[in-house]
């Protein structure tokens, strides 16, 4: 193949590139033992995130090893999390380009699914998934706000314009609380009330009032 052809590939797969990210986060490892497999990776020095069970009795444990930007969590199958900010809108992008995914859902009070995003629309709450043609399965979960923890608090990055924005969006329906707080006056300081908004949201630090 010619240097002129790779280039010709290169820029007509570039104009199909998906408009919302989807960041490869957690790899869900299948382990017979919850306890012994989270003894292993504590002895490896990776980073214990999470430790709690669900609403429906199932254990969530989660790892990430030293400089990763991706986790692992200990389960009974294997599948691999996409983090997205909009999760409505990654599930009519992969439905445009043909992909059978599944209907939104949340996690209620029991085992089962329940059909449509998570009516408070938390963060980590709402959830799709995907299946390539080996079996392969994909779920994606909208984060709009992160646990504490699991981003580095002096690194603050957005991986998209549709992200950056829904988070100037929170940031903005936040800062409309605090002007009501202080008398309803205008803030002339709004844009470092921003900033410090998103940066402590982004890395799941308290929230300014």
């Amino acid at each position: 193949m010619s240097n002129i052809q790779v280039q010709s590939t290169t820029a007509s797969e570039t104009s199909t590139t998906p408009t919302v990210a989807l960041k490869l986060e957690v790899a869900v490892l299948p382990v017979a033992d919850v306890g012994r497999a989270k003894r292993f990776y504590g002895d490896l020095g990776w980073r214990l995130d999470a430790d709690f069970l669900r609403k429906d009795g199932s254990r969530a444990v989660q790892f990430t090893p030293p400089g990763s930007p991706c986790s692992i969590h200990l389960g009974e199958t294997s599948s691999l999390f996409l983090v997205v900010s909009d999760i409505e809108m990654a599930h009519a992008e992969l439905a445009k380009r043909g992909v059978e995914v599944s209907e939104i859902f949340h996690r209620g009070e029991g085992p089962g699914r329940v059909s449509g995003p998570d009516p408070e629309r938390r963060s980590y709450a709402s959830l799709a998934s995907f299946s390539d043609p080996d079996g392969n399965v994909w779920l994606l979960q909208e984060v709009t706000a992160r646990l504490p923890g699991r981003v580095d608090a002096n690194v603050t990055s957005f991986t998209s314009s549709t992200e950056l924005a829904a988070a100037l969006r929170r940031a903005a329906e936040a800062h409309g609380e605090h002007e009501k707080r202080t008398g309803g006056q205008r803030d002339e300081n709004w844009p470092d009330w921003y900033a410090e908004y998103m940066v402590r949201e982004q890395a799941g630090e308290e929230l300014p009032l």
